[in-house]
């Protein structure tokens, strides 16, 4: 007897996991920064969080209500947007102003462009940078560690050997809420590379690159990478499936740009930070990326260019 053969379209290999489990598995990495930075930050900070994934939860319900669209907060994907939102923001914020970010990450850079999987850009990333041009001062007010102090000073604003190497490692010092503590950040993302979540790829040639300009230039290589959003931005925001090329040899060069374009930015710039920029700026030529680093599908012939009577 002939067995029988389905034909269908692709996709033709599908995998267990869901949005909402992989989801699921970034927040649970996100968990030990967003919590450290509550307890350096005090209560104000962890209302900032709050604040960011309540109004990310609740602009994607008005946004599917109002267009008639199938309830997707059980994704996950909102909260994730707000949460990181949020660990990119100072616990000095303002709670109405990070509300803000939370309805443009939703609502103009997801929503408007097609929802999950279809932004062209990471939409924490592009809300912190519309924060940053709307309200540059309350953007860089940063509050001291387990103090009422305010200061606008971070570790990549101020000079090299302000701080030890430990004390950057482990996140005794003024930041955003998420990105003080680079040994947590670390662990999460080594237990997203473990759950297959992401590969290090881009992790990796971002941080590298960063790290070996810093060298070049005469900085302290360490200090580079430990101080300012680097470790988050690169683990759990320059990795974002859909604004990230689909090949390795892309990811690698995504990340390379971004590591340029953040020493640059660092170096050169009147901005003391620039990972956001620079992902935001790769995130644009990532459709560009993918083209000239898909491989040529096996057996595919190149058409012949018609011939054309002059005569």
């Amino acid at each position: 007897m002939r067995p029988l053969l389905n034909v269908s379209s692709s996709p033709h290999i599908r995998h267990a996991d869901t949005t909402r489990g992989i989801m699921a598995d970034v927040l649970i990495a996100l968990a030990p920064a967003c919590v450290y930075g509550c307890v350096l930050f005090g209560l104000h900070a962890l209302a900032v969080l709050l604040t960011c994934v309540a109004f990310a939860l609740l602009s994607e319900f008005v946004w599917n209500k109002a267009l008639h669209k199938p309830n997707s907060l059980g994704d996950l994907s909102a909260v994730v947007t707000g949460l990181l939102l949020g660990m990119n923001l100072p616990s000095t914020m303002p709670l109405w102003m990070a509300a803000i970010g939370s309805i443009a990450a939703i609502i103009v850079v997801k929503q408007m462009f097609g929802g999950i999987g279809c932004n062209f850009a990471n939409p924490a990333i592009a809300a912190r940078i519309i924060l940053l041009v709307s309200f540059p001062s309350a953007m860089t007010d940063f509050a001291e560690p387990l103090s009422d102090t305010v200061t606008s000073a971070t570790p990549l604003a101020a000079e090299n050997g302000l701080y030890t190497l430990k004390t950057l490692f482990f996140g005794m010092h003024s930041g955003t809420i998420g990105e003080t503590s680079a040994f947590l950040l670390l662990i999460g993302g080594l237990y997203l590379i473990v759950r297959r979540v992401i590969t290090p790829v881009i992790p990796v040639c971002f941080i590298g690159t960063v790290a070996l300009l810093s060298f070049c230039a005469g900085q302290n290589a360490l200090y580079a990478i430990l101080s300012g959003g680097l470790m988050l931005g690169a683990i759990f925001m320059a990795t974002d499936y859909t604004t990230t090329p689909i090949t390795p040899l892309g990811k690698a060069v995504f990340a390379v740009g971004c590591g340029v374009i953040t020493f640059v930015i660092r170096q050169f710039g009147s901005l003391p930070e620039g990972v956001s920029y620079s992902i935001l700026l790769m995130n644009i030529l990532v459709p560009h990326i993918n083209r000239f680093t898909l491989r040529k599908p096996f057996g595919a012939v190149k058409p012949a260019k018609e011939e054309t009577d002059n005569g």
